[in-house]
């Protein structure tokens, strides 16, 4: 089956996010919006249907997870990424962010030092300084457009006492699939210094460019115990809405106590479509996923191929993986509020401002490509119009 990701969507007066809070967000309801991390492409059938179905029983009480939950989750996660798990290791969780939040309580103090690695998504920030929590920064290095981590300091930081560590794999906003190589190299200094690490995978399966994602937990038992990774069928899958994630750890002691912060707040019951739509997605899912990938990989070329003939002194990073784009805006030589405002006012464009992603994301934007190539483009040539009517 052929699925279609070229047709417009109009998602106004759903109360959408990305398109009803437009004038809340840009002060205007007229920019092209290209900001939030979902997608404006349908949720594929086979996921729908299996909603209806469900929705043919006329009762939606109170339900658990069955095996099919946790099941559906390990065989995906062997055909997509090679990692064989046990159910037993899979976990619940509402969200990525409420989980980050539950680990930080769960598993530091006041006052503990926790690592995250800017420019990255911004959460991660709140989710250690609103529990009273030291945020220490490991700024990614950008090398010839690029960016890299950096070890060196990370271990300087180690060495002063660190609780946590936060990981972005694959890393948004910057779309870095980090390699075998630097994981093995960051996983040896977790384990030298005794470092708790939270792994955000849930861009996980959006990989592009032949690019192979390595969870982060699967370089063997050594690391595999100081890790909880957290994962998501909601953006691969655009159910974000449904807020039904996993966390997943081959360490017993780890589970128990996360399940237990879980049950603490009483954040732990089942969202009934949620669950529905993530063991479908997760057996029905490969080859929609597939052409997904394809789709994502030709607006991503098409984006490049405008912009860097028109506007070369635009710098695009890499994208290795996620469906966002990393926009470096410095040789417009504006400050971060000129340019929020002329991505605005000139472009009519609503994106992500770099400066919330922290430490490296000054005159930066990030731009999401999960729209229709006919969409994308417009957004293109706003771009293009602006820069050159400037």
């Amino acid at each position: 089956m052929r699925y279609d990701f070229d047709t417009f969507i109009d998602r106004r007066d759903t109360n959408s996010v990305k398109y009803d809070l437009r004038g809340k967000i840009f002060g205007k309801e007229d920019v092209l919006p290209m900001w939030v991390a979902d997608m404006d492409f349908p949720v594929a059938d086979f996921i729908l249907d299996a909603i209806r179905e469900r929705l043919k029983h006329p009762v939606l009480g109170y339900t658990y997870r069955s095996d099919r939950f946790s099941g559906s989750v390990t065989s995906w996660l062997e055909r997509r990424h090679g990692w064989k798990l046990e159910t037993s290791d899979i976990g619940f969780s509402p969200g990525i962010v409420p989980a980050l939040n539950m680990c930080v309580l769960e598993f530091s103090d006041p006052g503990d030092k926790v690592v995250v690695q800017p420019p990255v998504y911004f959460p991660f920030f709140s989710a250690v300084s609103n529990h009273g929590r030291e945020l220490k920064y490991n700024q990614l290095v950008k090398r010839d457009n690029r960016y890299e981590m950096d070890l060196d300091h990370l271990e300087e930081l180690f060495r002063q006492g660190v609780k946590l560590f936060f990981l972005c794999n694959p890393h948004n906003p910057v779309g870095r699939v980090w390699s075998q190589e630097e994981l093995e190299q960051l996983a040896d200094l977790c384990v030298k210094y005794d470092v708790m690490v939270i792994s955000d995978e849930i861009h996980s399966d959006l990989l592009l460019s032949g690019n192979k994602h390595i969870p982060f937990a699967s370089l063997g038992k050594d690391i595999a115990d100081l890790t909880l990774c957290c994962m998501a069928p909601s953006k691969t899958f655009n159910l974000a809405g449904l807020y039904t994630s996993v966390m997943i750890s081959t360490n017993p002691r780890l589970m128990k106590r996360y399940e237990k912060i879980l049950d603490a707040v009483h954040v732990g019951g089942d969202n009934i479509l949620g669950q529905v739509a993530l063991e479908a997605a997760y057996t029905e899912g490969d080859e929609w996923l597939n052409q997904l990938l394809d789709y994502l990989e030709e607006n991503y070329r098409a984006f490049c191929s405008v912009l860097n003939g028109s506007l070369p002194e635009l710098l695009i990073s890499p994208l290795e993986a996620t469906y966002l784009a990393w926009l470096d805006f410095s040789f417009l030589k504006m400050d971060d509020k000129g340019l929020r405002d002329f991505i605005i006012h000139r472009a009519g464009l609503g994106l992500n401002d770099g400066p919330m992603f922290g430490p490296g994301g000054s005159q930066h934007q990030r731009l999401n490509l999960a729209t229709p190539k006919k969409i994308l483009m417009e957004g293109a040539q706003r771009l293009v119009r602006a820069v050159q009517e400037a």
